[in-house]
């Protein structure tokens, strides 16, 4: 390895002679303990891993199933390095300014990449950081257009998956006969494909208590890079255009514990839809054709919504008050808000590519066939009410050296402006700086939407983002963000104009290949109703919530890996009691020939809803598990995978929450999912076949 560097870097060395030193820099990397070099196909994802690393911060209301899918559909999507744009290899949140620019310099200079080896010829690129990219990159010849049937040979994913899990205890819902269907979750996937080429998907599932065997259905087909045409997509999708104010898509975790690379959105335009979330995406075509330097983006779609709809007693006109988005049809009731309101979107979208950046123009128009009337809460004054509705806006990115400036601001049909714009520099190879700036007026409405936000709308909020990471030494990062935020209206359960603030620290260590460790703080101020007010308006009142993770990892070999963790939350009303709530946990995995098990036991106490403690958990491929640990007991679970050959295999899942019934909790579940007992135990089996 030594070797090999010394000649990359040598000025004698060949640098122009690509095939000789790449092939000598595969022969050397083949003898290294370089993982990559062993296993030369693309590597499944680590979810684990990835997620420690960016560590999302605990909010309320977040959905951290949609935060796991579509990094699952970021895995299935992987970039080409030789047709990646600065947007592209910045949508991964792993690479700094640095590293981005160093990667595009060297392809100028040097060509396209032969080889994912050649990687390691890039200055400011190390074998950590290859494997963090590794999943979610692919190095690949130019395709031309070819034949249905020679897309099918090219294929370089084709499989199929099947899925059944069940809760072993029997829910209220099933004993008095309102859940009309069986107990257990099904899930189907078939999948063909080829990164930068095309895309097959369809996927069906069933949720427990639903009466048909399939529920939901998702599919898309897309070509890619045919000619002029860029992106060619039918079907299920979604697009990811500036900074997310008038459509958002994709990957994207937000505040947490990498402040610097999520403090800005990525334009990466459509992306293939293959979530089991029922809503949030279009249904219909989408296409980018380019040319020369601009780049224009066509998509129409016409959804089908669950909705509540109600009638006005005098002109008998249809209003609904919101779009249910659950994806649940297990009751009568819930089966007859099924698919009640029709949705049809036309969006047009123009970039123009600079040469250190690009600008681009968005317009998205929605129409309801109903009319889409809130409930009368005072914190509804402002939000959307009626059929239509247009988003009209621009954004842009520009380079300059280390630093990349962003922006987007966008205006709706009711008037209100939404913006946010910023920048991310590499100070030093040291130093990384972010900063973001946001200002949503209470008027301003995008469906589609999801810029930075405190909230988990682009609406009714201002604030200002600060992000700051030093790297003294290799393996030892420091990390640290502030946000201050306020809202000029009303909110839910926050009576009043409101402000708040918070603030992460984060300590990464990890010395060798085999042991890391980080430590993360983060505290949060903000303003909500006091509780059991007696007064006739309610009073604001500030709460401060806390949260302390360690997590110690520790890789005894190649085959077993530990893992232990603890957490802890606390929250406080002002002049209050503090609640307080804690996990402690032990993960362990391990490969047995060619079985691979990975285990947690944990034991969580939180004394109240306000502190339970959010805990990623290993799950099957291609499946999310992100439960809220809450009451007091114990949550354990049993992972096992067996690979019956290179086509075949299999995996099985158990996991079981015991609590000791106290004043927190007493029961499992609430309303028709409430269990009766003070435990829940599910079972999940999953079959992938690989053609």
């Amino acid at each position: 390895m030594i070797n090999t560097i010394f000649l990359i870097k040598n000025p004698l060395f060949p640098l122009k002679n690509k095939p000789f030193w790449v092939f000598y820099l595969s022969i050397i990397l083949f003898y290294s303990e370089l993982s990559i070099a062993q296993t030369p196909k693309k590597p499944e994802i680590n979810l684990d891993e990835f997620i420690q690393k960016l560590q999302p911060i605990q909010q309320e209301n977040a959905n951290y199933e949609d935060l796991y899918e579509s990094l699952y559909q970021l895995y299935q999507n992987p970039i080409d390095l030789n047709r990646a744009t600065y947007e592209d290899l910045a949508s991964m949140y792993i690479l700094s300014e640095i590293q981005i620019k160093s990667l595009l310099d060297y392809r100028q200079k040097n060509g396209d990449l032969l080889s994912i080896y050649e990687l390691q010829a890039i200055p400011n690129f190390d074998l950590e950081i290859i494997r963090q990219i590794l999943p979610f990159v692919e190095v690949r010849d130019r395709l031309s257009s070819s034949s249905f049937l020679g897309i099918y040979g090219r294929a370089t994913e084709h499989y199929v998956v099947l899925r059944a899990d069940q809760i072993l205890e029997q829910s209220k819902g099933f004993q008095n006969g309102k859940y009309l269907g069986s107990p257990q979750r099904t899930y189907f996937r078939y999948r063909l494909s080829h990164p930068k080429d095309f895309s097959l998907n369809f996927i069906a599932e069933k949720d427990a208590g639903e009466q048909s065997y399939f529920d939901f259905y998702t599919f898309h087909l897309q070509l890619k890079n045919k000619g002029n045409w860029k992106n060619i997509t039918l079907g299920d999708y979604q697009v990811q255009i500036g900074q997310g104010l008038i459509t958002s898509a994709g990957f994207y975790i937000g505040k947490g514990g990498e402040p610097i690379t999520t403090a800005r959105r990525s334009n990466i335009g459509i992306k293939p839809y293959g979530s089991l979330l029922e809503g949030g995406f279009f249904r219909g075509g989408a296409a980018t054709y380019q040319y020369r330097n601009i780049e224009l983006t066509g998509f129409v779609a016409y959804n089908k919504r669950d909705a509540n709809v109600s009638e006005t007693t005098g002109e008998r006109e249809e209003y609904f008050s919101s779009i249910l988005t659950t994806g649940f049809h297990r009751t009568e009731n819930e089966i007859a808000k099924k698919n009640q309101i029709q949705e049809q979107n036309i969006g047009i979208n123009a970039v123009y590519h600079l040469k250190n950046g690009q600008i681009g123009f968005t317009t998205l128009h929605t129409n309801f066939d109903a009319t889409l009337q809130r409930s009368p809460q005072l914190y509804n004054k402002f939000e959307f009410s009626g059929k239509q509705n247009t988003v009209i806006g621009s954004n842009f990115t520009y380079n300059w050296q280390n630093i990349n400036f962003f922006g987007e601001v966008a205006r709706s049909s009711s008037g209100g402006i939404g913006a946010v714009g910023g920048l991310i520099a590499a100070l030093s190879k040291q130093v990384e700086f972010a900063l973001n700036l946001r200002h949503y007026d209470k008027d301003f409405h995008s469906f589609y939407g999801n810029a930075f936000a405190e909230g988990s709308r682009s609406i009714n909020e201002k604030g200002i983002y600060w992000g700051l990471k030093y790297t003294p030494r290799k393996g030892l990062i420091f990390s640290t963000f502030y946000d201050r935020f306020k809202s000029d209206w009303l909110r839910f359960l926050v009576d009043a104009p409101s402000q708040g603030f918070d603030y992460l620290f984060r300590i990464t260590y990890q010395p060798n290949k085999k042991v890391t460790f980080y430590t993360q703080f983060h505290e949060e101020h903000k303003q909500r109703n006091l509780p059991n007010n007696t007064t006739k308006t309610d009073i604001l009142t500030n709460t401060i919530r806390q949260n302390v993770i360690a997590n110690f990892e520790y890789a005894l070999n190649r085959t077993f890996k530990v893992q232990s963790r603890i957490q802890l939350n606390t929250f406080q009303y002002q002049n209050a009691s503090k609640s307080k709530g804690y996990a402690l946990m032990q993960d362990i995995e391990g490969n047995i020939k060619k079985l691979q098990l990975k285990g947690r036991i944990a034991y969580f106490n939180t004394q109240d809803y306000d502190t339970r403690v959010y805990a990623f958990e290993n799950d099957v491929l291609y499946a999310v598990s992100f439960p809220a640990y809450y009451g007091k007991g114990f949550r354990t679970y049993l992972i096992a995978r067996y690979g019956i050959n290179r086509n075949l295999d299999l995996w099985m899942r158990v996991a079981r929450t015991q609590i000791q019934p106290n004043e927190a909790r007493d029961n499992i579940g609430s309303g028709n999912d409430e269990l009766g007992v003070p435990h829940q135990t599910q079972v999940k089996l999953q079959v992938r076949y690989r053609f």
